[in-house]
This record gives C-alpha cells, sequence and structure tokens, in this order.
C-alpha cells in the first residue's frame, strides 16, 4: 500500500511555503519565488518545462525523485490557480499549459463544483467539493497501490497533518525570510502526530528535511 507523502515542498527559514498577496502575477506570492528557485534551477525542472540546461546534483536529485512511485495527487484550489469562488467558466486549466507535469490524476480540492478536466500527458484533474477524506478515498482509488503526494498550499497540507493521514514530509528549507504569506506549521504540533524522525541533507541551493514516524 502506497503511502501520503509531501515530497519536494519548498519553505522559507521563518516557515513560510508561499508568500502574501497570490495573483495572477505572482502565483507563488510576492517573493515566493525565491523560496522556489533551488528547483526551478535544476536540470529535471527544467527538462519537465520544456527547457534545456539546469544543474544537477544533489537538489536536482530531489526533484527527479520527487516523482517516483506517485499514483495521485490533491492540491488545493490556490496552487491550481489564481480565481476564487465560483468558476466563471471553464477556460482556467492550471499554470503548466496543456501537458502539465504531473501525469497522473490530480485532486483539487474546492467549494465550487467543476467537472474533471483531461490534459495531455495522463494528467486529470478532478474537483473535490466534499472534503478531504473524500479527496483522499479518490486518490487512494486512483493511485492503485502507489503513494499518494500532497500539494500545496500550506493550508492543505495543514489539514491532512491535523487529520493524521501524512506519513512522510520531505522540506526544502530556503535560506531567506520571507516575513509573512502561508505559514506551513501554524498551529501544527509535530511531536504529537508522531513526527520524531528528522534527517538532514544539504543540497547545493537548499537543505532538505526528511521528518517521518517511527
Amino acid at each position: 500500500m502506497g503511502k501520503i507523502k509531501v515530497i519536494a515542498y519548498s519553505i522559507s527559514l521563518d516557515g513560510y511555503g508561499a508568500g502574501p498577496s497570490q495573483s495572477l502575477e505572482n502565483p507563488l506570492g510576492i517573493r515566493g519565488r525565491e523560496v522556489h528557485e533551488w528547483m526551478f534551477a535544476s536540470k529535471y525542472f527544467r527538462k519537465m518545462i520544456g527547457q534545456d540546461g539546469g544543474v544537477e546534483g544533489i537538489d536536482n536529485d530531489f526533484v527527479e525523485k520527487s516523482f517516483d512511485n506517485v499514483g495521485a495527487w490533491i492540491m488545493g484550489r490556490n496552487m491550481f490557480g489564481p480565481i476564487r469562488g465560483n468558476w466563471p467558466d471553464d477556460e482556467w486549466k492550471g499554470w503548466w499549459g496543456e501537458n502539465p507535469p504531473y501525469h497522473v490524476p490530480v485532486f483539487v480540492l474546492t467549494h465550487h463544483e467543476r467537472k474533471s478536466i483531461k490534459m495531455k500527458g495522463g494528467t486529470d484533474f478532478h474537483f473535490v467539493t466534499d472534503g478531504i477524506e473524500s479527496a483522499l478515498e479518490k486518490a487512494k482509488g486512483a493511485a492503485k497501490g502507489k503513494d499518494i503526494r500532497i500539494g500545496g498550499g500550506a493550508s492543505t497540507i495543514r489539514q491532512f497533518l491535523q487529520a493524521g493521514y501524512i506519513h512522510e514530509m520531505q522540506l526544502a528549507f530556503s535560506p531567506i525570510f520571507l516575513g509573512s504569506g502561508e505559514a506551513l506549521f501554524s498551529g501544527i504540533d509535530m511531536p504529537a502526530l508522531g513526527f520524531n524522525k528528522i534527517q538532514r541533507i544539504d543540497g547545493e541551493r537548499t537543505t532538505h528535511i526528511i521528518i517521518t514516524k517511527e
């Protein structure tokens, strides 16, 4: 049976997974892109978006391995796009173009109904309006025994942590302070949730922290 994981999640030194004021112009919030620069510079990420070049090494290995054995994703609506409230139409299909990098079913948490979207490369976006338990049940069925990856934003990860569903977290701490934004561990007692095994691996541009339960 697969595990439920947060993998290669970028975070600032002061605990923010994205900057404030997310928008179409700033999908990761103000200065949020700086938190993710380690990933954007990697060879594997650049290959995913159809670009040449990029840096090899430890950071690149983490990006590449983050897609291993993933059978389904769950993400929040903010990660899918900048639109709030009712969907005005079916035009918005994500930040990633016609061929998103997921290549598996993706379940998007939202309060507003929308029909599923079939994209190139095996990515299907399904919109779940009845909570994280429903999304997880659907993701388990789609993953067929593989791992389920919980994507952003921070509020989505917090919900799955508080419910006790996450087995492992792989965080990439970037050496910057944002000062404000989406705080990942706000209101979370990690030891109480059983996370007591911590491994540290230094990359070229970030420090990777792997957190698991004994």
